[in-house]
């Protein structure tokens, strides 16, 4: 088994272009953004998980970026690097072992691939941008426990996320045992014996090993996988959630080593962190870890369950929030953006599906209400479904297939979006008209709510020295149509705050609930 594992080692190190001679990696090529790796033997002996330190600084020109190793099994040492910059670079390692100190190499960072559009980053403040600029707009979903399944479920997840809407995926490092999923998983992260006989010294790199094909499995579908780096749902059946400080702290090391060179991880400290047997003292801990320890500095966040943590930290890139009732009508998600001054994501606002327990029985059209409200408000909104199954394969905690209707409507609200401003929408008049977002003089979107209107008139908040002239359509959220209006209106100003259309206007509609009215200017004709 040793052997086979060896030869796959040796197979993977080549298919990334690295070979190992006279104490120099020959040049490889690796394209940007992606992923280089420094593979080197070393010491078995002992415990190398806690004996042997490793780092390696990579440089090109005046730039120098320090990445930790880690130990992978086998006497096998890794060093990944995220190259942002494309051209020559080189590195040398460093080590409190002789075997693994002062080795160097060059590579060569080329364009990046199909696909390959660098990690997220923040842009505008409230919004989300690829490293390469295009607008990433977050429609995110929830599947803690998708990785901790077996194999036959976890690819049909993949089948599904694969045809499925979301760019995003909120899941867990450790497993869960909690209501729904109490299944001992094929793997666990540390050596020792289940349930929880555990050599918390020693991680397994097995564990960690299939955490980051699922990882890259979700990079090559386009999605960003929210890590979650702890989580309450264990109750001490692992013990994975009460952890001494020494171990949580060599886990974040670790995990951080293996996983910050994939360009669409987002590291999420916890789920419902107050609901852990933590202290403020340790969150602050882990945070301060995680930001210095990652170097390509990926998005970092903390959800919480009843209490909210404090967002204002500049560590923390955006702010993951639990409040379902921000988002059950206008105006209160956006008072969140006027706090904190950063993208808010609710990532958890209750879930579509038939649970008795209050937090999982959203309707359909109240989870895409939920979308729309925190769209409309310049914040993102994130899915999750919980509708009963025989087998308690129930998406929100296990994968598998989602059974909600949600989700197509989904699909709809992200093509509306990422047809909008590229850098985001923005509400036009927060303080008087919470249901119109957009970008002053050239889109709005107007979100009608639960409010079942016969007609609208062309009136919208803002200011505007000259006329404006835009189209408009009418879009169903929850039927998917959209609806051109024939012709165009002419907008002038009135009063201080508002343009109305001049002559007088209005847009029919049918009467239904979920509308909303898209406005753009027209093209300037050639």
């Amino acid at each position: 088994m040793h052997t086979v594992r060896r030869l796959l080692t040796a197979v993977l190190s080549l298919l990334v272009g690295q070979t190992f001679l006279s104490g120099r990696l020959q040049a490889a090529e690796v394209e940007q953004w992606g992923i280089f790796e420094v593979t080197l033997k070393g010491p078995a002996d002992g415990n190398p998980f806690v004996d042997v330190e490793l780092s390696a600084t990579f440089t090109q020109g005046k730039t120098q970026v320090r990445a930790a190793g880690f130990y992978d099994g086998d006497g096998t040492y890794r060093v990944r690097f995220m190259p942002e910059a494309q051209g020559e670079w080189a590195y040398t390692t460093a080590s409190n072992r002789a075997e693994l100190n002062g080795k160097s190499g060059t590579f060569t960072v080329g364009k990046p691939g199909p696909g390959n559009r660098g990690p997220v980053r923040v842009r505008n403040t409230y919004h989300f941008a690829y490293a390469d600029g295009t607008p990433h707009v977050s429609v995110g979903t929830t599947c803690y426990a998708w990785t901790h399944q077996g194999d036959a479920l976890e690819e049909q997840t993949l089948a599904t996320l694969k045809a499925a809407p979301f760019n995003k995926l909120r899941m867990c490092v450790f497993p869960k045992w909690y209501a729904f999923n109490r299944t001992e998983p094929p793997r666990y992260p540390f050596a020792g014996t289940p349930p929880n006989k555990w050599d918390l010294e020693r991680f397994n790199p097995d564990f960690f090993r299939h955490l980051e094909k699922r990882v890259g499995q979700l990079r090559d579908l386009g999605i960003e996988a929210d890590v979650i780096l702890f989580h309450p749902y264990d109750d001490g059946h692992w013990g994975f959630d009460r952890m001494p400080p020494a171990a949580d702290d060599r886990y974040l090391r670790y995990v951080v080593a293996r996983l910050a060179a994939y360009r669409n991880v987002w590291w999420s400290l916890a789920n419902e962190f107050d609901f852990m047997e933590k202290t403020d003292a340790d969150w602050g801990r882990f945070l301060k870890i995680v930001h210095e320890a990652d170097p390509h500095k990926h998005l970092l966040s903390i959800h919480n369950g009843t209490r909210l943590y404090n967002q204002t930290d500049p560590r923390l890139t955006h702010a993951s929030v639990q409040n379902g009732s921000a988002v059950a009508d206008f105006g209160r998600a956006v008072l969140y953006r006027d706090v904190y001054r950063k993208p808010i994501v609710f990532d958890e606002v209750k879930y579509e599906g038939d649970f008795e327990q209050r937090w999982g029985n959203l309707s359909a059209e109240e989870m895409v209400h939920r979308f729309w409200q925190g769209a409309i408000a310049g914040t993102y909104v994130g899915h999750g479904e919980t509708y009963k199954h025989k087998d308690d394969l129930v998406w929100w905690s296990r994968g598998g297939v989602l059974r909600g209707k949600s989700p197509d409507r989904l699909a709809f609200l992200r093509k509306v979006l990422e047809a909008g401003p590229a850098d985001g929408l923005e509400p036009i008049d927060k303080w008087q008209d919470e249901r119109t977002a957009g970008k002053r003089g050239e889109f709005y979107l107007v979100y009608l709510g639960k409010d079942k209107p016969t007609e609208w008139a062309v009136d919208l908040p803002g200011k505007s020295d000259k006329p404006l002239t835009l189209k408009a359509e009418v879009l169903d959220t929850w039927n998917m149509t959209v609806k051109p209006v024939p012709g165009s209106f002419t907008l002038k100003q009135k009063g201080g705050y508002r343009l109305v259309a001049d002559p007088p206007a209005t847009i029919p509609l049918p009467g239904n609930p979920y509308m909303a009215i898209r406005l753009r200017a027209e093209a300037p004709k050639k």
